[in-house]
């Protein structure tokens, strides 16, 4: 089936407009994300239920304006949509007015967290789809005709997976559910979460002192604010390895330090900054952060209880035990005794009191 290729600003008009945008559509995206800390848009892909397809260039000049107009009013039918949604809000500005996810509706379909675009379409419609163009350079142009063809692809089966999505959904009561997770992912695309205490999710940490682990905290805490501001991949500042090993054993000068950045492209500018976040001592609020820590044995007898009050649910639902808690999730629960914001709604019914009779 032919597609429209709309890649100048004197074809703005071919895009769908009006009284279509009040109809499903369904988008997708071409990025690349290798050296930059957010998604670069290179392409976007937009199909409508009659099996109309445009191909529009977000790069030509004067498109943007239309095509922040059409996501911005669309309903939107996509696959595994977390990283095309921040590229639309980066790039345009913008975010589509509802989410209907398929990958999210497939692992409540029965279908396994996780599917792949191209497992989906061939488990529900039978269609084996090309997948040779993946690692395809989408900035370079112009785009060959194979990388058309494969980004059409991309969008030409949505309508067609998500009606017989919703037919399972239905069948096995989760529909509602689904749709609640899609609208939690659509709303934490509007904003970028900040972790006051990111060093909590390495384990290594636990091996640390307070001082060390406040130098860790300052460490992936000003990576990640560094990496937004200068829009460069977090491991282009510090690896998680480096960033252990710099709060562990803080350099004694700028001559060892700057060895230790050696392989770090962009922190070997920013040494200074690195020196003072090690030199610091611990005070203001990092005297009183949580502090990682190992696992003993209660902790973890008290987290197993947890997980089969889990795992009774998610086979009462006949759902993956992933998809309805994750572990980080019940060992936040353990740590601080608080609910987790992850498993408001629908989860919280369903989990909170036979979570809270486990703990006691």
């Amino acid at each position: 089936m032919p597609f429209t290729l709309v890649d100048h600003a004197g074809q703005a008009a071919l895009l769908p407009a009006g009284a279509a945008l009040d109809q499903p559509l369904a988008l997708d995206t071409e990025f690349m994300r290798e050296r930059t800390y957010y998604p670069q848009l290179a392409l976007v892909q937009v199909a409508d239920g009659a099996g109309r397809i445009w191909l529009a260039d977000p790069l030509a000049e004067g498109l943007a304006p239309a095509l922040s107009r059409l996501v911005g009013e669309s309903h939107a039918l996509m696959h595994s949509a977390s990283e095309d949604l921040v590229a639309f809000r980066h790039a345009l500005g913008v975010l589509p007015r509802s989410l209907y996810d398929t990958q999210i509706a497939a692992a409540f379909a029965g279908l396994g967290p996780g599917l792949g675009y191209q497992g989906l379409v061939k488990a529900l419609l039978g269609v084996e789809l090309d997948k040779a163009e993946t690692r395809s350079d989408w900035l370079k142009r112009p785009l060959s005709e194979r990388q058309l063809a494969y980004a059409a692809d991309d969008v030409r089966h949505l309508h067609a997976a998500v009606a017989t999505l919703d037919e399972r959904l239905e069948r096995r009561g989760h529909r509602q559910r689904a749709l609640a997770d899609m609208a939690r992912m659509l709303d934490a695309a509007r904003e970028e979460p900040d972790d006051p205490h990111p060093h909590l999710g390495f384990r290594p940490a636990a091996q640390l002192d307070r001082a060390g682990q406040a130098r860790l905290r300052r460490l992936l805490r000003w990576r990640e604010a560094t990496a937004r501001r200068r829009d460069l991949p977090k491991k282009w500042l510090l690896d998680n390895e480096l960033a252990l090993t710099l709060a562990r054993r803080p350099p004694r000068d700028r001559q060892t330090l700057a060895s230790l950045l050696e392989g770090a492209r962009a922190a070997r500018r920013l040494a200074d900054e690195i020196a003072a976040l090690l030199e610091a001592p611990p005070g203001g609020e990092e005297l009183d952060m949580p502090l990682a820590r190992a696992e003993e044995k209660t902790d973890r007898q008290r987290l197993k209880a947890l997980q089969a009050v889990v795992a009774e649910q998610a086979r009462t639902l006949d759902l993956p035990e992933g998809l309805l808690c994750a572990r980080r999730h019940l060992e936040t629960l353990l740590d601080d005794g608080q609910w987790p914001a992850a498993l408001d709604g629908w989860r919280r019914e369903v989990l909170e009191a036979p979570l809270r009779q486990a703990l006691g």
